[in-house]
């Protein structure tokens, strides 16, 4: 019985490691950037149906992540850094809304599909359509529900625009949420953020690690 349900066990295991690399794969190479839609499309090529099998985020994320420094190489590293040499110089030009960068631009996960994607803190969520029109910077409209904490969501503006070869995703939270981050979609906790102070010195580490390395 109880060399059944070690086996039993196994299986799983076997199971949700199977899902988690096959999701990281279809995030990496197909541009799917959500995770829940990327776990279901893996189980159902992988026809496994069972909700214990199906990995949590953040193995999906640790998979993502040894797919990218396998089959990406120097060529992830460079990309990785470009977007984030394009972030600060967009933390610069948004100064006046305290924003900070989050998202895989800055965690190291973002591809080729990625967004940059920052968060613009004001009260008056119009300022940032107000500045964008004054700079004449053309953004298109959205909206995206956010979860402040376990009990609260909240629905949010988003300015999405071009700029660099890249896409910019600009979400407008209120003031007070400059000191309670969102939590992260991947492990629920306060999303990782980055100021452009913050930004400035991660690409130093990135200059040095690659001068160490080269």
């Amino acid at each position: 019985m109880h060399r059944a349900h070690q086996h039993a066990v196994s299986q799983t295991r076997e199971r949700r490691h199977r899902l988690a690399h096959e999701a990281a794969r279809l995030m990496a190479e197909g541009g799917i950037r959500d995770f829940h839609q990327a776990k279901l499309k893996a189980a159902s090529r992988l026809g496994i149906h069972d909700d214990a099998s199906l990995p949590r985020n953040v193995e999906i994320e640790q998979a993502l992540r040894e797919y990218q420094r396998l089959f990406s190489g120097p060529q992830h590293g460079s990309e990785l850094q470009r977007r984030r040499e394009s972030a600060l110089r967009a933390l610069e030009f948004l100064h006046g809304f305290s924003p900070r960068l989050a998202g895989p631009v800055l965690d190291g996960t973002a591809d080729a599909n990625s967004p940059v994607q920052l968060h613009l803190h004001s009260d008056d969520p119009e300022a940032v359509h107000r500045f964008l029109d004054e700079h004449r910077v053309p953004a298109e409209s959205r909206t995206r529900r956010l979860r402040m904490d376990r009990e609260r969501n909240l629905d949010v503006p988003v300015w999405v625009f071009s700029a660099e070869d890249l896409t910019f995703d600009l979400a407008v939270l209120p003031y007070n949420a400059l000191r309670q981050a969102p939590l992260s979609p991947v492990d629920e906790k306060p999303m990782r953020r980055a100021s452009a102070t913050q930004l400035r010195q991660l690409l130093a580490e990135m200059e040095i690690t690659a001068y160490i390395g080269g």
